[in-house]
């Protein structure tokens, strides 16, 4: 957990029904959700979640439908009202906030960015870049000149004249894309923005957004169904099952360390080599001392290429600044590609 995170909720309930505060105490005294719904007629959303996002990191939430990613993130700029909990921005606590200071988060410090594009279909696509700038109250001049660089950055200069409907799911998206980032806003959520996307243009989005993010530094909530995709995107990924947060960390952790069988089911069918890297299974050198060095950082599928085209049994492993952090063999990196949990690894140290 961070001191002052970007955003921050802490005991976060919401269920759904005609008195959700009256069946609070089942939830609390352990009730499941299935019997909660049986019984009582209630819908258990979310279910006690603590969670801090910091500033500048792209937290992804995933998790199967239903459970809960899309009812938290609404949480965020209250289009959806807890049952109970805190939900901080910036340290303020949202639900304080009056209706002035609720329409300026959203308009000014919160941007979101839909699965179904939400465009107006009466607008063209500079105008639909344009709208939120208005909303704002930002002058025509300025409002075209940022709408027009941002239709630019992400692909769509000559296009600013169609309609949605002359457009192309991912450059519907892009025009989504367009337009959150054109306000400015310190934060964006984006709840499955991709999902709808075939194979090919979804990993485009991906790297779009992924090269915008590493110029820009926004806040990002990115919510997917789609662990890959996650662990492409996520600086911190958080996993939610039956509204309840049952892992967060970095996609190292998530990977080598699951918290549950559920999770380690969930992780079983990823490519450990696209994701873990040297410093996560990297041993001390224990008195080793090989010529040959590999970076911490380097993606363990890529250093066991590496190995195999320089016949290389070990190597040592630097940080960043070409000092020696580590040492790795290859049955060690071949053991964590194979096996999430690690338990070879951990049974021999």
């Amino acid at each position: 957990m961070t001191t002052n995170p970007k955003i921050s909720v802490r005991g976060l309930y919401k269920i759904f029904g005609p008195a959700p505060r009256e069946k609070l105490n089942f939830v609390r005294d352990g009730i499941s959700k299935e019997e909660l719904l049986e019984k009582h007629g209630h819908v258990l959303a979310l279910d006690n979640i603590d969670l801090d996002i910091n500033a500048k990191e792209v937290l992804v939430l995933v998790g199967l439908s239903g459970s809960g990613k899309s009812t938290l993130i609404r949480h965020f700029n209250r289009l959806i009202e807890p049952t109970e909990g805190t939900i901080k921005f910036n340290d303020r606590d949202i639900l304080l906030f009056d209706d002035e200071e609720l329409q300026s988060l959203r308009r000014k410090k919160i941007a979101m960015v839909f699965q179904g594009f939400a465009l107006l279909p009466h607008r063209t696509v500079l105008d639909n870049v344009k709208f939120a700038l208005n909303i704002q109250g930002a002058s025509e001049i300025e409002a075209e000149q940022r709408s027009q660089n941002w239709i630019k950055r992400v692909g769509l200069t000559g296009f600013e004249d169609h309609f949605p409907a002359q457009l192309s799911g991912g450059m519907k998206q892009r025009v989504g894309l367009a337009r959150a980032l054109a306000v400015n806003t310190e934060t964006i959520l984006m709840d499955e923005a991709f999902s709808a996307l075939d194979a090919l243009t979804k990993t485009e989005m991906q790297d779009i957004l992924l090269g915008l993010q590493e110029e820009l530094r926004k806040t990002i909530v990115f919510i997917t169904h789609d662990l890959e995709e996650a662990l492409k995107l996520g600086d911190k990924i958080a996993i939610l099952h039956d509204g309840r947060l049952v892992q967060h960390g970095d996609p190292q952790s998530i990977v080598l360390k699951p918290a549950n069988d559920d999770v380690a089911k969930f992780v079983e069918g990823i490519d450990k080599g696209r994701v873990i890297k040297l410093r996560s299974i990297m041993t001390s050198l224990d008195g080793h001392a090989p010529e040959f060095h590999l970076p911490e950082d380097m993606l363990i599928g890529d250093a066991l290429m590496k190995m195999c085209m320089e016949y290389q049994k070990s190597a040592g492993v630097v940080d960043p600044k070409g000092k020696a952090s580590g040492y790795i063999d290859l049955e060690r990196i071949v053991t964590a590609i194979s096996n999430p949990m690690m338990k070879r690894i951990k049974s021999r140290e």
